[in-house]
């Protein structure tokens, strides 16, 4: 009997609701008469989304993240919004306030106007986010060209690091337990970095199921290679790592739930973006460069090995 994994359901709904050419892109894109219409949904399950020592208020503001970030990653304006909620029957009124201006939050930081929704009762909370927004222009997954540089709009490893402390299974010194607890509770997509730098990328993906999978997603679909000799990390994740037994490159590349992009562009952009994130105050990182052939390869220490996808995948 064949195991059921995320992408053989996925494959079954597609089957069934007939969507044999689906490709894989952070946004679903229609048209609605002349007007292009992108469209994201994303839910999150308290049981296996939700740290118990995470507050419902950062629980709900990142249940819109999420779907932002996949936007940011396209260079594309949210705009509006749908929310249902599933809640168990004792919520009390102040867990409703404490929701409600989660979601306010989110909405409020990256002007989404919120329609409507729906709400249901259940055993555990489960917030479902649809953003919507209009499309002039959509950077794919697979546009990267032989040449190309691979960037990063930030660091990796913070979040793998903070889940891991948020269940208590492991410590780290005060101020790297604040940033990484901070990265998992109130994660900050790159919206305007997105927005103003779209017309410069050959491609780009979130990476919120990991490092590992989005660069093995866009180098399938560019059908490029991508070689990373610029491993995206602080010295205080690398001291974390190994004052915890931990393997450093685990936590950076296959960790997920960072809500930052990877990006690619052509070397003649180089000057102009790295202007630009300076403006705008996001440490990008240039973290190698795509060439003939296929696969990932990180080049560290004068030895070159494969990276495989073993970012975040439902019922593994």
């Amino acid at each position: 009997m064949t195991k059921l994994d995320e992408s053989l359901i996925i494959k079954i709904f597609q089957r069934k609701l007939g969507n044999k050419k689906f490709v894989s892109e952070d946004v679903e894109i229609f048209n609605l008469g002349k007007t292009k219409i992108a469209a994201k949904t994303d839910t999150m399950v308290e049981s296996t989304d939700i740290p118990s020592k995470m507050k419902l208020m950062d629980a709900a503001r990142k249940s819109v993240v999420a779907c932002v970030s996949d936007f940011a990653a396209k260079g594309i304006k949210p705009q509006y919004g749908l929310i249902s909620v599933n809640l168990p029957k004792t919520t009390s009124r102040l867990k409703i306030d404490e929701i409600a201006n989660g979601f306010r939050k989110a909405c409020v930081e990256y002007d989404i106007l919120i329609l409507g929704g729906d709400t249901n009762e259940g055993k555990e909370f489960v917030f479902n986010v649809c953003i919507f927004g209009t499309v002039d222009s959509l950077v794919s997954r697979k546009g990267s060209k032989k040449g190309d540089i691979i960037f990063v709009t930030g660091p990796f490893g913070y979040t793998s690091a903070g889940l891991r402390i948020l269940l208590g299974k492991k410590r780290g010194k005060s101020n790297f337990v604040r940033k990484a607890i901070k990265s998992v509770v109130k994660p900050k997509p790159k919206l305007s970095f997105g927005l103003r730098n779209k017309k410069y990328f050959s491609s780009s993906m979130d990476s919120s199921d990991g490092l590992s999978t989005t660069l093995n997603e866009m180098s399938k679909q560019s059908k490029k290679k991508f070689v990373i000799n610029n491993i995206p990390y602080m010295k205080d994740l690398q001291y974390f790592a190994k004052s915890q037994k931990l393997d450093l490159n685990d936590l950076i590349f296959h960790g997920g739930e960072e809500y930052e992009f990877v990006f690619t562009i052509s070397a003649k952009h180089k000057q102009i973006i790295k202007k630009n994130a300076k403006l705008l105050k996001i440490p990008i990182i240039e973290i190698g460069y795509v060439t003939s052939g296929k696969g990932v390869f990180i080049q560290e220490n004068n030895r070159t090995t494969l990276l495989k996808d073993l970012g975040w995948k439902h019922f593994r």
